[in-house]
């Protein structure tokens, strides 16, 4: 599957190519700058400047926002990567690469742009089976990862027949599409075992290894939803806020409490993209916020992967303004919540698994408990509460 290269994106004429053009002409300082050099120097451009004064104010301005820009971006890019240089070789096996919910969707597109580069090993955690061929470099595991048990079986393996994983992509996410009161114990549990907690289980069995090489990139799939929800969105949306949350704290951690501070970080932040998990979904914005296409999710990812350096993917790129939806008066932000009450009311997202038989973690735990009790071991009480000293 080979990166898109086309003058538009998949998506059509959106505020994206509008935006992208405004960044290479209007607010780039240096053809700012030559504009104000021309009206300065030579003498057609004065004429024209003290024709049009507002205009050379605005070309001032544009001047003064673009450089702005760009040093605002060169301190992101070194303060984000902790002012530390590190390479990736992505040509001989020497990154191994773990895509969660890799066998479809946005994981799916990711694993295969991934395995495109035959140097780089690809390992597939997901409960589905593989819904593409797969090269020889993907490697596929089964693996409910709401259950940390099975994580670390699984993980077990990893390192036995792969070798020790360098990137750790969070991509696997799921959506009940319930209000609040609809919502089971099981619809909460489950939509936070997969989209939050299982980034920490998955951290606990990876990231250890990176911060001992001080290597490697821990990658956050979120979504947009991170920063605003919307009714029948409540439980999603709190769990991907949950899971930027890990990521701003996963990237103070590995500077101030790890020392590793190479180990690079990434969260993705994309707004509504066409897979079967949001299937219904209403989408009332489609030139500032347009439906996003698997592929080119996935470019984006793989793209800030492959770059080697920490950082944010916002797609599209109007979701920028959305990241200052707290800033803005409670008028402004309960009235977009509230136009957003459309959104899901025709959602009918793809379920891989029967929720309503689906055991978390914490019972797994308790059945296990059980079935060493019955096995003549200590009591549960014993295991689940510990011996006092």
């Amino acid at each position: 599957m080979p990166f898109h290269n086309g003058i538009l994106p998949r998506e059509g004429f959106t505020g994206d190519v509008l935006g992208k053009l405004l960044n290479r002409t209007a607010f780039n300082p240096v053809l700012t700058l030559a504009v104000l050099l021309a009206a300065r120097y030579t003498k057609e451009g004065g004429q024209l400047a003290l024709q049009n004064p507002k205009a050379l104010t605005w070309a001032h301005r544009l001047f003064y926002y673009g450089v702005f820009r760009w040093v605002t971006q060169f301190l992101d890019a070194g303060v984000l990567d902790n002012w530390t240089k590190d390479t990736y070789d992505w040509s001989n096996g020497k990154e191994i690469v773990i895509v969660t919910g890799g066998a479809g969707g946005i994981g799916g597109k990711v694993v295969q742009l991934l395995a495109e580069n035959k140097g780089t090993k690809v390992v597939v955690l997901d409960v589905i089976p593989m819904t593409f061929e797969a090269p020889s470099n993907v490697h596929y595991y089964k693996c409910d990862i709401t259950s940390s048990s099975t994580i670390a079986e699984v993980a077990a393996k990893i390192r036995a027949e792969v070798g020790e994983p360098t990137v750790l992509i969070n991509n696997a996410g799921v959506a009940r599409g319930k209000t609040i009161l609809d919502s089971t114990e099981k619809d909460v549990r489950f939509t936070f075992e997969v989209n939050t907690m299982a980034h920490y289980w998955l951290a606990h069995e990876f990231l250890p290894a990176m911060v001992k090489k001080n290597h490697g990139m821990i990658v956050t799939v979120a979504s947009v939803a991170a920063y605003i929800t919307v009714p029948n969105m409540v439980d999603y949306a709190s769990s991907k806020a949950a899971a930027l949350s890990f990521h701003e704290g996963l990237t103070a951690e590995l500077k101030t409490r790890y020392n590793a501070p190479a180990v690079r970080t990434v969260v993705v932040n994309q707004g509504y993209t066409k897979t079967p998990l949001f299937s219904g979904y209403r989408n009332d914005a489609g030139f500032l916020m347009p439906s996003l296409e698997p592929e080119t999710v996935a470019e984006a990812i793989v793209r800030q992967v492959l770059s080697g350096h920490s950082g944010q993917v916002l797609a599209p790129g109007f979701a920028t303004t959305l990241t200052w939806l707290r800033s803005f008066p409670h008028w402004w932000q309960n009235g977009m919540r509230s136009r957003g009450q459309n959104i899901m009311t025709n959602w009918n997202g793809r379920q891989v698994i029967d929720v309503e038989k689906w055991k978390s973690g914490a019972e797994k735990a308790v059945e296990k408990v059980k079935e060493t009790v019955q096995d003549g071991a200590e009591s549960a009480s014993t295991v689940l509460v510990g011996r006092p000293e």
